[in-house]
C-alpha cells in the first residue's frame, strides 16, 4: 500500500495567532479513528502517514477509478466552534497541509456550531463543459488597470456570480495554491504542474486586471465556479509539490509579447470536457515528452506568449527589494526584516531571537528566518527571497493589525451595552465608528466578513460588511443595524475577548529558566485550560504539583510552571476579573500590577494580557 502524509495547522486572524492545544482527530471513510493529535505552540500537529493508492493511477488519464484515498478531520478547542473537514484526498508520496480555521464561540453561547467543509474530487476529475468568458479589454477602457499587480488579498465569491453566496479574502499565493490543489493532481510531472499553475495565476490576474466582475457591479474579483472561473475550496488542504512551485512563481504570469495584459488562459481537463484553451491532461502527455512549461503553454496558446513578472503587490508595507537577502547582506532591507521577525516572534515564540546588529544579516538572523520558513511551509534555506519576504511582510501586517485593533477597543471603551441607535447607509458619528470597529475586529476571525474603513461614515462598504455579518448570524440581511444586529455584534465581540488567546510580550533573548507561581483554582478551570492559558503543559503542572489525576477542586492551590526568567508571568483577563481580585488571587497588590503594566486606571477588558508579579 502506498503512503501519503497530512499535517494540520490551526491558526486564526489571518495566521496572526497560532492556536495551541487544539484536539485533532483523523478519521477514515468509515469514521474509524486513525490518529488523535494536538497542535503545538505554532498551531501545528505532527505529520502523519496515511495509506492511499499508487501514484501511477493519478498520472493515467484513462484510469476510471479514484486515484487517491480520502480521510476526514475533526478539530476541537475550548472556546471555539469545531471544524469538520471531509473527503480529503491523500496522494501517494505527497504531503498535504490542512488549514483549520476555527471560529470563536460567541459570548453566552451554549451549543457549539460545527463548521463543515467538503473537499471532494479535483476539478480535473469532473464532467461538464468549461468555456468561461474573458479576455483582455481595450487598453483605452476605463475598466482596465494601468499595471499588472498582485492583489493582496484577492476576494473570492463562493458560488456563481449572481448566487447569494459568501465572499472570502485570501492572500494571492494561498489562493493559487488552493486552486491548483483543487483543479489537478499534485503527482503530475513538475513541468505539467508549472504550466497549469502559470495558467491559474494568469487567469486570476486577468480577472483583476480587466476588473471583469467589479466592472459589472460585483464586490469580488473572481468566483469559485468552474462554469465561470476556476475551482477554489475554502478550507481545503494544499500539497507540498504545488506549494513549492507557487512560492517560486506566484508573481509571474503569461502575456503576449508587446502587451502588458495577462493573457486569458482558459483551460479544461481535455477528456470529459474540451475547450479552446489548455488541456490539463494534455500537459501531462507533453511534460512526459520533455516539453518545458513555456513550450506547453505555447502549444495551447499563441506562439508569442511569454512569462512576465510583476513586483507590485497591493497593500504591502514594503516592496521586495529584488535581490535575496542572506548571511552577509547589510542595509535597511535587512533591518526591516529583522524588525518584522522580532514582532512576529511575540506571537510565534518558537522563532529564535535575533542578536545580530541591526541591518546586519548574521547567523542569528538566518536562524530566525529558517525557523519562520519551517513554520510556514517555505523552503528552509535561511535566504529571504520573494516568497519569504512576502510571507514575513504579510504576517507582520496581520499581527500588528490585530494588536492595533485590540488596543483600539480599549480606547473606544466598547463596554457591554450596545448603542441604542438604529444605523443605516448614510449615518455618521461615534456609533458608526463603534460599528466599524466591531466589524473590523470580527473580520479578523470570520473569513466571510470583510474589513471596513473606520471613518465614521456608513457607506456602501460598511453596508456590505453588515449584510455579510447578518447573513452569517442568520439575521435578516438588510444592511440596517438595529437591536438584533447590535446584540449579535456584541456577543461576537465578547466571545472573541473571552476565547481567543492573546500573545504575550516578546520572549527574552535567552533560554527559559523555569520557575513557578501560585494559582487558586476557580470554577470552570481544568488542567487543559490552565496549561493553554499559561503556556505550559498538563504533564508539567501535574508533575510540579504531584497530581495523579486530572481532577481539580475549586479553591485548590496549584503551582504553575512560569517558563520565564522574568519576575512576572502573563495572565489573560477573564469575565469577572478585577485588579483587586487578581491581586488577592496571586498574592500581590493592585498598585504593583498597575505599575508593572503602566495602567492609569482600574479598568480591565476581557482578553487583555497583564503581567502579574511572580
Amino acid at each position: 500500500m502506498a503512503i501519503g502524509y497530512l499535517t494540520m495547522q490551526a491558526r486564526t486572524a489571518h495566521d496572526a495567532l497560532p492556536l495551541r492545544g487544539v484536539q485533532v482527530t483523523v478519521l477514515d471513510d468509515e469514521q474509524n479513528r486513525v490518529y488523535e493529535l494536538t497542535t503545538d505552540e505554532n498551531g501545528e500537529t505532527r505529520r502523519v502517514a496515511l495509506e492511499t493508492v499508487d501514484k501511477r493511477y493519478s498520472q493515467d488519464e484513462n484510469f476510471t477509478g479514484t486515484p487517491y484515498v480520502t480521510y476526514n478531520v475533526l478539530a476541537q478547542a475550548e472556546g471555539f466552534n469545531p471544524v469538520y473537514v471531509s473527503d480529503i484526498p491523500i496522494f501517494d508520496g505527497e504531503s498535504a497541509v490542512l488549514p483549520l480555521v476555527l471560529i470563536p464561540m460567541q459570548g453566552q453561547q451554549r451549543d457549539v456550531t460545527q463548521t463543515e467543509i467538503t473537499v471532494g474530487a479535483p476539478a480535473v476529475a469532473m464532467e461538464g463543459e468549461r468555456e468561461p468568458e474573458g479576455g483582455a479589454r481595450s487598453e483605452e477602457s476605463a475598466q482596465v488597470l494601468r499595471q499588472v499587480a498582485i492583489p493582496n488579498p484577492i476576494t473570492v465569491h463562493l458560488g456563481a456570480p449572481s448566487a447569494a453566496a459568501s465572499n472570502v479574502q485570501v492572500s494571492f499565493p494561498d489562493y493559487v495554491k488552493n486552486v491548483a490543489s483543487s483543479e489537478i493532481y499534485p503527482t503530475w510531472p513538475e513541468n505539467a504542474l508549472r504550466a497549469n499553475i502559470y495558467a491559474i495565476i494568469t487567469f486570476a490576474l486577468n480577472r483583476v486586471y480587466t476588473e471583469w466582475y467589479r466592472a459589472k457591479g460585483y464586490n469580488f474579483d473572481i468566483t469559485n465556479s468552474t462554469a465561470y472561473d476556476q475551482y477554489f475550496v475554502y478550507g481545503r488542504p494544499v500539497y507540498e509539490s504545488i506549494s513549492r512551485i507557487v512560492d517560486q512563481i506566484f508573481n509571474e504570469y503569461v502575456r503576449r509579447q508587446g502587451q502588458e495584459a495577462p493573457y486569458f488562459t482558459s483551460f479544461c481537463n481535455g477528456t470529459t470536457a474540451t475547450c479552446s484553451g489548455m488541456s490539463q491532461w494534455g500537459t501531462v502527455t507533453l511534460a512526459n515528452q520533455g516539453y518545458t512549461p513555456i513550450r506547453i503553454l505555447r502549444y495551447y496558446y499563441p506562439d508569442d506568449v511569454e512569462i512576465a513578472e510583476t513586483n507590485i503587490v497591493t497593500n504591502m508595507l514594503t516592496s521586495y527589494p529584488g535581490t535575496p537577502l542572506r548571511v552577509g547582506s547589510t542595509g535597511l532591507d535587512v533591518q526591516t526584516i529583522q524588525n518584522y521577525l522580532k514582532r512576529i516572534r511575540r506571537n510565534y515564540p518558537a522563532i529564535p531571537s535575533i542578536t545580530d546588529p541591526e541591518g546586519t544579516f548574521g547567523d542569528s538572523t538566518r536562524a530566525a528566518v529558517v525557523k519562520f520558513q519551517n513554520v510556514f511551509g517555505l523552503t528552509p534555506d535561511g535566504i529571504v527571497g520573494k516568497s519569504t519576504w512576502y510571507k514575513i511582510s504579510s504576517l507582520y501586517t496581520a499581527v500588528t493589525r490585530l494588536a492595533e485593533l485590540n488596543s483600539e477597543g480599549t480606547n473606544l471603551g466598547i463596554g457591554t451595552v450596545p448603542p441604542a441607535a438604529v444605523l443605516r447607509e448614510g449615518a455618521r458619528g461615534q456609533d458608526v465608528i463603534t460599528l466599524q470597529y466591531l466589524l473590523s475586529l470580527i473580520s479578523e476571525y470570520y473569513p466571510d466578513i470583510p474589513a471596513v474603513m473606520q471613518d465614521g461614515i456608513f457607506g456602501s462598504g460598511t453596508k456590505q460588511a453588515v449584510t455579510a455579518f447578518q447573513r452569517r448570524m442568520g439575521l435578516v440581511a438588510d444592511g440596517i443595524v438595529g437591536p438584533s444586529t447590535w446584540n449579535a455584534l456584541y456577543r461576537t465581540y465578547q466571545g472573541i475577548g473571552e476565547n481567543v488567546p492573546s500573545p504575550g510580550p516578546a520572549p527574552g533573548p535567552g533560554p527559559d529558566t523555569g520557575g513557578s507561581f501560585a494559582y487558586t483554582v476557580r470554577s470552570g478551570d481544568t488542567l487543559w485550560l490552565l496549561a493553554n492559558r499559561f503556556g505550559t503543559t498538563v504533564d508539567a503542572i501535574k508533575r510540579l504539583n504531584g497530581l495523579t489525576s486530572d481532577n481539580l477542586q475549586i479553591g485548590q492551590a496549584l503551582q504553575i510552571p512560569s517558563g520565564q526568567s522574568a519576575p512576572y508571568f502573563n495572565y489573560t483577563v477573564r469575565s469577572g476579573d478585577t485588579l483587586w481580585l487578581l491581586a488577592n488571587r496571586f498574592g500581590t497588590t493592585v498598585d504593583a500590577i498597575k505599575r508593572l503594566n503602566g495602567l492609569a486606571s482600574d479598568s480591565l477588558r476581557i482578553g487583555q494580557v497583564l503581567r502579574i508579579p511572580a
